[in-house]
């Protein structure tokens, strides 16, 4: 009896997650099909129930100008939305703004750092480099206090790591 319960929540599971993980792929194909408007239709519905992938594939469109105008504070927002949810390639598009300062008065070393290491800590190979190469224009203090940021976010969105 045990087993059929358990096979049936997985198979409640699958039927549950199949349909919404095929609209995110056909998403996705649209996107690299260039048919982009389809494609930010497509995801919208998903990024506005709080899908992180969504939100950050919507993040990518504004920050590159994909069937929507280049706006860097309207993909920054998108970006930043992913991020509070975990998605570590969010979190380097953050980290990425704030160190060009693209979208805001000015470039944040500081809060750049945070989100690359935030980013790497999340599992982006890429961050770990733009983490390393940020650091190298940092101050000692300001790296200490970036440092005192991640201890802060670390526990919150990464409890396990």
């Amino acid at each position: 009896m045990k087993q059929l319960f358990h096979k049936g929540i997985v198979a409640i599971t699958l039927a549950c997650a199949t349909p919404a993980a095929a609209d995110m792929e056909v998403a996705r194909d649209l996107m690299e099909a260039n048919r982009f408007a389809e494609a930010r239709a497509a995801l919208l519905p998903f990024a506005r129930s709080g899908n992180a992938e969504a939100e950050e594939l919507i993040g990518v469109m504004y920050a590159l100008g994909l069937g929507v105008e280049k706006d860097p504070e309207r993909a920054f927002e998108w970006y930043l939305r992913a991020s509070m949810k975990g998605h570590p390639g969010a979190q380097s598009g953050i980290g990425w703004y704030y160190e060009l300062g693209l979208g805001m008065p000015a470039p944040d070393l500081v809060r750049a750092y945070l989100w690359y290491a935030l980013s790497s800590i999340g599992g982006d190979p890429d961050a770990v480099d733009s983490l390393e190469e940020l650091q190298n224009r940092m101050t000692p203090e300001q790296i200490a206090r970036a440092q005192v940021l991640v201890n802060d976010y670390k526990p919150w969105m990464y409890p396990f790591r």
